[in-house]
C-alpha cells in the first residue's frame, strides 16, 4: 500500500488537511462541517446541502451548475448530511481531473475551488433569501427521501429501534430530518441557519491528489475564507444504565417481520480496544461466515437475513434479522446464545482468520478512493486518535481470541424491537 502522509494547516476558521499523492486520477476537495445533533436544526441541516448545490450566483440553476461542472472535464460535485455519534456532519465534495492527464490544462484545481467557494459562500439568492422555486423542489425531494424510509421496512425498523432505545438522547434523531418539520422551513429561515453554520460549525477541509501541500493550503485559504470561531465543546454522552431489557412490538401490513435488538458497549472508535471490537462484530454478525448468519439463517433456517452492525462513534451494536412471527422466540434465543458463545471464548481459528482478512480488505479498499481515505482521516480527527490505515491493519492482525471475548463481555442487550405483520400477531 502506498504510504500517504497527511500535512495539516490550521487556518482562520478551519483546519486544512492535505495528502500529496499521484495514486488517483482526480484531485479531490472535501469540506466537512460538524455541529451537535439537535432537534431544532436536524431538518434544516438535512435540507441545506441540497439547496446549496442547486444554484450559485455564477450558476443560478441546477442546469447551469451542472454545465459549469461539465466544462471542467466532467467534474463531480456531491453534498449530503450524516449522523456521526451525537454530531451532524455536512459534507461537500468536488472531484476534478488531475491536470497531468490533460494537455494544456493548468488551472482545473483552481476552478474547482471556485465552484466549491461559490456553493458555500455565494449561493443563488432572491431578495436576500434562497430561491422559492429551489426551496419548493428541494423540500419535496427531502419529504420523498424521508417517506422512503417508511417504505423500506428494514431501514424503518433500524430507525425505530434507535429512536426507542435512545429517547432523550440526540442520537435518537434521524440525520435525514423529520417529515413534520420540512414544510414550515422558509427560504428566509433556512438562509438564517445557513449563515449560522458558516459562522459556528467546526470546519475540516481535505485536499487529496497531485498537489503541493503548502500551495494547496494557500489556495484553500484564499478561496474558502472561513472566519474564526469558538470550538464546540463536546458533550459527554454517557450510556444509560439498562435496568431491564425493553421489548417493543409494532404491527404493520407487511409479510416479513423485522427483529432488531439494540445493545450498548462502552467501547468506541477512540478506545484502544476498538480493533478487538471490530473483530468481535465480524465474528459475531458482520459477515456471511459470522455466527449469527451461520446459526440463525443457515443452520436453523429461521431468518431471511441475520447480521449485526456496530456504530463505533456511539458504542451501539444492533442485531437484526428478517423473520416470520412464529420464529420470534427461537430467533431471540439463538441470537443471545451466539453472543454468549463469543463472551465465553468459543471462537474458531477460521472465524478469526476470515474476519481479519475481510476487515483488512475493507480498509485497503478504503485507501483506493480519495473519499474513503478522507473518511478514515476524519474519524481520527473527530475522535482525537492517531490510527492511520497501516497502523489500523496491524492492530487488527494482533487481536487475540481472548481480547474478542473480553470486548464481547462489555456488550449489554438494552432494547428489542419487533415489527410484524398484522395478520401474524
Amino acid at each position: 500500500m502506498e504510504e500517504t502522509r497527511e500535512q495539516s494547516f490550521n487556518q482562520s476558521g478551519c483546519h486544512v488537511h492535505v495528502i500529496e499523492t499521484e495514486k488517483y486520477k482526480t484531485n479531490t476537495v472535501i469540506v466537512k462541517m460538524r455541529a451537535p445533533l439537535e432537534q431544532d436544526t436536524i431538518t434544516m441541516r438535512a435540507l441545506l446541502p441540497h439547496v446549496l448545490q442547486s444554484g450559485t450566483e455564477n450558476a443560478p440553476s441546477a442546469t447551469a451548475f451542472r454545465s459549469a461542472l461539465d466544462e471542467l472535464y466532467g467534474a463531480h460535485f456531491f453534498a449530503d448530511s450524516a449522523k456521526r455519534g451525537n454530531e451532524h456532519v455536512l459534507t461537500f465534495t468536488i472531484d476534478v481531473a488531475n491536470e497531468k492527464f490533460l494537455h494544456g490544462e493548468s488551472n482545473l484545481f483552481d476552478q474547482a475551488l471556485t465552484i466549491m467557494s461559490d456553493v458555500l459562500f455565494r449561493p443563488y439568492l432572491q431578495e436576500g433569501a434562497f430561491s422559492e422555486q429551489t426551496m419548493k423542489q428541494e423540500k419535496r425531494s427531502l419529504q420523498q427521501r424521508i417517506r422512503s424510509i417508511y417504505d423500506d421496512k428494514t431501514r424503518y425498523a433500524s430507525m425505530k429501534l434507535v429512536e426507542e432505545m435512545y429517547k432523550g438522547d440526540s442520537y435518537a434523531l434521524p440525520a435525514g430530518g423529520l417529515l413534520k418539520e420540512v414544510e414550515p422551513i422558509t427560504a428566509a429561515s433556512l438562509h438564517d441557519y445557513y449563515k449560522k453554520t458558516l459562522a459556528e460549525d467546526m470546519i475540516d477541509i481535505f485536499v487529496i491528489g497531485n498537489v503541493k501541500a503548502a500551495d494547496a493550503a494557500a489556495k484553500i485559504e484564499s478561496h474558502l475564507p472561513f472566519k474564526k470561531r469558538k470550538a464546540i465543546l463536546k458533550e459527554n454522552y454517557l450510556s444509560h444504565k439498562t435496568e431491564e431489557i425493553r421489548v417493543i412490538r409494532e404491527m404493520q401490513d407487511i409479510n416479513q417481520g423485522k427483529l432488531n435488538i439494540g445493545c450498548q458497549t462502552s467501547i468506541t472508535y477512540a478506545d484502544p480496544q476498538f480493533a478487538a471490537m471490530q473483530v468481535f462484530n465480524g465474528v459475531f454478525g458482520g459477515f456471511a461466515h459470522s455466527k449469527l448468519f451461520m446459526n440463525v439463517r443457515e443452520k436453523e433456517s429461521l431468518a431471511y437475513y441475520a447480521a449485526s452492525r456496530f456504530d463505533s462513534h456511539k458504542g451501539f451494536l444492533m442485531m437484526l434479522a428478517g423473520i416470520d412471527q412464529k420464529n420470534y422466540d427461537k430467533t431471540v434465543q439463538i441470537m443471545n446464545e451466539q453472543l454468549d458463545e463469543v463472551k465465553n471464548g468459543h471462537i474458531s481459528d477460521l472465524e478469526m482468520d476470515q474476519t481479519k482478512a475481510l476487515l483488512k480488505n475493507q480498509l485497503q479498499e478504503s485507501a483506493d478512493t480519495a473519499r474513503g481515505m478522507v473518511e478514515v482521516l476524519y474519524n481520527n480527527i473527530a475522535a482525537g486518535v492517531d490510527r492511520p490505515i497501516d497502523k489500523w491493519i496491524e492492530e487488527i492482525d494482533t487481536v487475540t481470541k481472548e481480547e474478542v471475548s473480553a470486548v464481547a463481555k462489555t456488550v449489554v442487550v438494552d432494547t428489542v424491537y419487533f415489527l410484524s405483520g398484522k395478520e401474524e400477531a
